[in-house]
């Protein structure tokens, strides 16, 4: 059974392990920084006052958690157990040897990162270079890219051609014959991509900046 006091707890455990405070997580989520204030907790006659789904769902999608991270912040206090992943500059992630078909990390020449929380065992890590996806990542941000998470529409992917060409860009549409891409700086363009010229297609979980 749901607590009040505990899923309360989750959100203050998901904010301090992005660094952040309760109002620093609203502000990044798009949210009134008071949202989760104490104070707006309970009513002034006492009632208690839940956060709404609304309101989680844009603090997952902010910090890339999923909804499994949150239930386990929820039931003890703790994300998974923080784990190394591979990393690798993103300038190097076109080049062949550093993933398998399916778009997992394989081979060697990769370094590590110590990540908490991922529950994907084939999640791995790119290092930002240059400038190309300001304002949104910047160089020498590492992105964390989880191959079995599921992708939809706004998500933040990353994606390998089969000409070998890797990307950063924001999913707008997905048909069966062709992939539409939204970049994140306005000086580059968009990207239509025909489906079988797209290797594998994986989504932006966690960035550390």
């Amino acid at each position: 059974m749901l607590k009040h006091g505990d899923v309360w707890k989750a959100v203050d455990r998901l904010a301090a392990a992005h660094g952040m405070s309760a109002s620093g997580l609203a502000r990044k989520a798009g949210l009134d920084p008071t949202t989760f204030n104490k104070s707006k907790r309970t009513t002034r006659e006492g009632k208690l006052r839940w956060p709404s789904t609304e309101s989680v769902a844009k603090i997952l999608a902010a910090t890339g958690a999923d909804l499994q991270e949150f239930v386990a912040f929820i039931e003890n206090g703790q994300q998974a157990a923080p784990r190394n992943v591979p990393l690798i500059g993103f300038a190097q992630a076109g080049a062949e040897g550093f993933f398998d078909d399916a778009g997992y990390p394989t081979g060697g020449g990769w370094d590590e990162i110590s990540f908490p929380g991922s529950t994907d065992a084939h999640a791995f890590a790119l290092e930002i270079s240059g400038d190309s996806m300001e304002p949104v990542y910047r160089d020498g941000d590492v992105v964390i890219v989880s191959p079995e998470a599921g992708v939809r529409r706004g998500d933040r992917v990353v994606v390998k051609t089969s000409n070998g060409e890797v990307m950063a860009k924001i999913l707008k549409r997905k048909t069966a014959q062709k992939v539409e891409l939204a970049s994140f700086n306005a000086a580059h363009p968009d990207r239509d991509i025909v489906l079988g010229d797209i290797d594998w297609i994986a989504r932006i979980v966690w960035a550390a900046q």
